[in-house]
């Protein structure tokens, strides 16, 4: 557990050097592993000693004391740094015990959490506490400081603003500010932000950005205004200008933008001679993307691709800790450091047959380990939802003149609706569909149509977007107020109709937006909504972020807000939200 930045009380730190002195014995040795040493990027054979949760010897000798030592011989085995992932949104369905756990299976044993949840479901006082909880699972949960909520809020000045900010900033388990998708706001004079990010800089904490597509214009005066990193990159140009410009970069392959392949081709082709300042991140993929793992994915697609071994397991792991200035408690193996280590079989499969996190089995010799649960949600309030109102008539009274036309899974553009829309039902001839977005409360809505997401469906209901609001799109209003009376009996999730039935359910228990389960049988029923989505002609790959991602306004170059329908280039809201 983090104690106001410490990790271990003097106590354990004493105890760790009556070990090296043999008066006292350390929990676990593994002897004879062929290691990866990250300062030398060498592969040296030593004996590993572990204390708990701590590395407190590495090299030759075994231990003096050895008394209820469990020791293991990895003889003709390799062992690896914990994988890293600099860039978590954990909560796109799952929850973040549940991703935590998931990851550590495949040897990703460090998140850096996006907080931006908390600041939805939870008052500040109990966000913390939750956070301290968090430090007591085996991975390392990390988290950063949001300065915007990626939407035109209601109330956005009551979400983020002064005090709370530079509260999360000074918690000793956020570690960056940012990700800053309101940086246009910065560049227009926005001095809240610039004393956010100059108060983030001085607790020694970084500042990631998020600019997709920008200029070296525009990087330049982001590094001047004090921003540190950007994981935006879309191709291997963009990668070299971030890096010649000082940001670490962040290459991304997400379901989203798998964008890994190219962007390591682009830079092997550029002759590109350090990757000290690179690191790998799934930037928040949806379920399904995550069957067989996070980081440990990444590594294998730099080393196929042609990175020189030991640099792909430093982008997988020590830069990332050196980034966030942990690397003398994260990203090697070596005295002092958290416990995180993976075993391999091969030096060049970075896929581990074991895992150890924080000193705890998570894989032991190709067998998983059970995890303890630490968090309790109940103690948090996160129970599924207890909506007090249904959708009717009133409701569904469509009459705006535009509408949303979907050009990729998340990007919206205007167009005008031609089409008569105060009928029940709209005609299967087109891809136009009703769209509902409503305060959970009940107190305002936004009505308009999508272009492109279905050419049939009858109704989808999401309690799962951006604000936590509700969304609705479909052909058919009757299907609509049956998926919207399914949610409500469900207490939040995703539900499909059609015809007078309901034909897919995902209860989401946790405030309407996580799963409560297990990460094998999420996968299976997103794998099963998408089927289904496609089925009734949802066209691009991941209809999850669309939903998800409909109020978010750092795309371009329509959405649908709290607000009402935002023209996000120019900042104007086009139609405002009605008020129930």
């Amino acid at each position: 557990m983090q104690r106001n930045g410490y990790y271990w009380r003097n106590r354990e730190i004493r105890q760790h050097v009556r070990i090296i002195d043999g008066n006292a014995a350390p929990t676990l040795v593994l002897k004879n592993s062929t290691y990866l040493n990250t300062y030398t990027k060498q592969w040296l054979q030593a004996n590993i000693w572990i204390d708990e949760d701590r590395i407190v010897y590495v090299g030759d000798n075994m231990p003096l004391n050895m008394s209820g030592t469990e020791v293991i011989d990895y003889q003709g085995k390799y062992a690896v740094p914990g994988y890293i992932e600099p860039h978590a949104h954990p909560f796109q369905l799952y929850n973040p015990e549940q991703l935590a756990n998931h990851a550590a299976k495949t040897g990703t044993t460090t998140l850096i959490n996006d907080n931006l949840p908390w600041l939805f479901l939870l008052r500040k006082k109990k966000a913390f506490s939750i956070l301290d909880d968090f430090s007591k699972h085996p991975v390392s949960m990390y988290w950063w400081a949001r300065f915007d909520g990626q939407t035109e809020l209601q109330e956005g000045d009551q979400l983020f603003h002064t005090e709370d900010v530079l509260a999360w900033i000074k918690h000793p388990a956020v570690v960056q500010g940012g990700e800053l998708t309101a940086w246009p706001e910065l560049l227009a004079g926005d001095d809240r932000l610039l004393y956010w990010i100059q108060e983030t800089k001085r607790k020694g904490k970084p500042v990631e950005g998020h600019f997709p597509g920008a200029s070296e214009r525009t990087l330049t005066k982001m590094k001047l205004l004090g921003v540190n990193a950007d994981h935006e990159s879309i191709t291997g140009e963009e990668v070299i200008r971030r890096l010649r410009l000082g940001f670490q970069v962040g290459l991304r392959h997400s379901s989203i933008r798998p964008d890994l392949p190219k962007l390591l081709d682009d830079i092997i082709a550029a002759d590109l001679k350090t990757y000290e300042n690179i690191t790998l991140t799934t930037d928040g993929a949806t379920p399904g993307f995550y069957k067989d793992g996070l980081i440990n994915i990444c590594i294998d697609i730099a080393i196929k691709r042609g990175i020189p071994l030991e640099e792909a397991y430093l982008m997988g792991s020590y830069n990332a800790a050196k980034h966030f200035r942990m690397e003398e408690q994260l990203g090697s193996i070596a005295p002092g450091r958290f416990a995180h280590i993976n075993i391999l079989d091969e030096k060049d499969n970075p896929h581990p047959s074991s895992v150890l996190a924080k000193g705890k089995w998570i894989v032991k010799n190709g067998i998983e380990q059970p995890i303890e649960q630490t968090i309790n949600w109940k103690e948090y309030g996160l129970e599924p939802l207890d909506l007090d109102w249904e959708i009717g008539s009133r409701e569904l009274q469509f009459s705006v003149p535009i509408g949303l036309e979907m050009v990729s899974d998340v990007i919206m553009k205007p167009y005008p609706i031609e089409i008569d829309i105060t009928v029940e039902k709209l005609p299967d001839n087109t891809s136009d569909a009703f769209l509902l977005m409503i305060d959970r409360n009940g107190k305002w809505r936004v009505n308009t149509t999508v272009r492109g997401f279905t050419k049939d469906l009858g109704a989808v209901a999401s309690s799962y977007s951006t604000t936590g609001d509700l969304v609705f799109i479909g052909k058919d209003k009757r299907d609509i107020k049956l998926a919207g009376k399914r949610l409500r009996e469900l207490g939040g999730g995703i539900v499909l109709a059609h015809n007078g039935e309901i034909i897919f359910e995902l209860p989401l228990a946790l405030s309407g937006m996580m799963f409560h389960g297990e990460m094998k049988e999420l996968i299976r029923k997103e794998t099963e909504l998408k089927e289904q989505l496609t089925k009734f002609g949802y066209p691009f790959s991941d209809p999850v972020y669309s939903i998800f991602f409909l109020s978010s306004t750092h795309l371009p170059y329509v959405r649908i807000t709290p607000q009402g329908i935002i023209d996000v280039k120019k900042k104007e809201v086009l139609f405002p939200a009605t008020m129930c």
